[in-house]
């Protein structure tokens, strides 16, 4: 390197004009770059409780968990063991997850680094599990369109959601679960226009189509 003692004066003369290039922080706020990782947080209307980010978090900092008590999935952000990579950011198909600028996490707890958003979960007509939920469906019907109607179970749970659902078409649909758990024989195909589980749907076409 050439003339270094020069380079040396020269930073130490612009240190003493300028001031040490150092932050404030935490006596004075420091402005993050735009492109920073920040703190991570949902935006509640967008959520549908798909389960994406769950599945390409690295470093498992998110959860899914179905409270059967409230009937509602939950979807859970551990921030204590996120490493902001921005993956689930990056892969969340409605855009309800994004970075703050704000990167202050210290606290004297353990307890409240969680953060979570909640969605109603939908059952399966026939074993009355939960498969998915209410948001989830929604949004593939509406993504869709009229190839939802394909589907028994996106278009019925579209309809529900507008309000077009006949309370007699419901009292219908518990009458037949009762129906079958009596192992009394129902209407031909009355199981397929149902809200069902990925696995009773398969289970209701093969019985229908091959007898078992």
């Amino acid at each position: 390197m050439k003339k270094p003692k020069l380079r040396e004066l020269g930073e130490a003369i612009r240190a003493v004009i300028k001031g040490p290039y150092t932050t404030k922080f935490p006596h004075a706020p420091s402005v993050p770059p735009e492109a920073f990782r920040g703190i991570i947080i949902f935006k509640e209307d967008r959520c549908i409780g798909c389960g994406a980010c769950v599945q390409v978090c690295p470093a498992n900092a998110r959860e899914i968990i179905n409270d059967l008590t409230k009937r509602v999935r939950r979807n859970i952000h551990h921030q204590e063991v996120c490493v902001y990579c921005g993956q689930c950011v990056r892969y969340c198909p409605t855009e309800a997850i994004k970075h703050t600028q704000e990167y202050d996490l210290a606290k004297l707890k353990k307890e409240g680094y969680d953060n979570f958003v909640e969605q109603e979960l939908a059952y399966c007509e026939i074993c009355n599990k939960p498969f998915a939920a209410k948001a989830h469906l929604l949004w593939i019907a509406k993504k869709l369109g009229e190839l939802a109607f394909a589907n028994p179970t996106l278009y019925l749970t579209l309809q529900d959601d507008l309000g077009l659902t006949e309370e007699e078409a419901k009292k219908s649909a518990i009458y037949r679960t009762a129906q079958a758990e009596r192992g009394e024989p129902g209407a031909y195909r009355s199981d397929s226009v149902r809200i069902l589980c990925p696995d009773c749907r398969r289970r209701t076409y093969l019985n229908e189509i091959w007898g078992y």
